[in-house]
């Protein structure tokens, strides 16, 4: 998929997994195929052996495949394929900024950001999803109209871990079971996926950005969002949890007037593009 890179070119990349991913999706074939696969119990079945040690002769073939720079990331041993996934990188290759009024990226991904509607509706390429559908709560769903919507999309390659995107207190996670549809927007042209796919969400209340919403969604064979705090105190830059394997993604959601994303974010989306961004960099300020 296109999308802007970290040094601000347009990359065109059509990757094997895209070209797979056009023939589940975009054929009659291709989606009758998909039907078992996106099932909650295949998803747990592939969970199963990719923490198998069975699953450690994938490891190095997929470094390759995935041109991980592996020299970013703790020098350990590991005990199978998912063990490999949810790694955890060295200190200070991520680094927060000190600024509190810089809303951060939880995570390594491909970002794009939509204004919340009247009626508390939002656009991703020509699909609307609307919060009352996707928070299964009328009450937030009111609360966050007029705000914005922040896709964070992350590929296989990308770091799994995630962290807090601003500094408050969170309440209960918030769990909504569901599917497992791939997150690339190829299937977004065909199904409302973050309607349907399982996922996770907490409400923080910052001092900076007010309430705002942060929440986990779960893709094609990815069994588990694991997060670690259930309520409290949570902390700018602090880990709140890791996705095992597959592509996934995270929103986050945000008030009116409480936050200001970055400009080149919102002219990268409205032209149809992606944009490269890694854990910590900034994505908007306090409006």
């Amino acid at each position: 998929m296109d999308y802007i890179d970290l040094s601000g070119k347009v990359v065109h990349q059509t990757s094997k997994q895209d070209k797979m991913l056009e023939f589940l999706y975009r054929s009659a074939i291709g989606r009758l195929s998909l039907k078992p696969l996106v099932r909650p119990g295949v998803s747990e079945l592939a969970g199963k052996f990719l923490s198998s040690p069975h699953s450690v002769g994938l490891i190095q073939r997929f470094i390759e495949n995935s041109h991980i720079d592996m020299s970013a990331y703790e020098n350990r041993t590991y005990t199978s394929f998912n063990d490999f996934f949810t790694r955890k990188i060295k200190e200070g290759r991520r680094p927060i900024p000190d600024d509190p009024s810089l809303l951060i990226s939880p995570c390594d991904c491909r970002a794009s950001v939509y204004k919340i509607h009247k009626n508390s509706v939002f656009s991703v390429k020509n699909t609307e999803y609307s919060l009352r559908s996707l928070l299964r709560s009328r009450k937030l769903a009111e609360m966050f109209q007029g705000g914005y919507a922040y896709i964070l999309r992350l590929t296989v390659n990308d770091y799994h871990r995630y962290v807090y995107a601003a500094s408050g207190r969170q309440s209960r996670n918030y769990h909504i079971p569901g599917i497992f549809h791939t997150v690339n927007p190829i299937a977004n042209d065909h199904l409302p996926i973050y309607k349907e796919n399982t996922r996770e969400y907490t409400v923080i209340h910052s001092k900076e950005f007010g309430p705002f919403i942060q929440m986990e969604v779960g893709a094609l064979l990815v069994g588990k969002i694991h997060n670690h705090k259930e309520s409290g105190i949570v902390q700018r830059g602090e880990e709140k949890g890791f996705f095992e394997y597959g592509g996934s993604t995270i929103i986050l959601i945000t008030a009116k007037d409480a936050a200001a994303p970055r400009e080149d974010l919102l002219q990268n989306t409205k032209n149809g593009y992606e944009t490269q961004i890694l854990q910590g960099h900034v994505l908007g300020t306090t409006a």
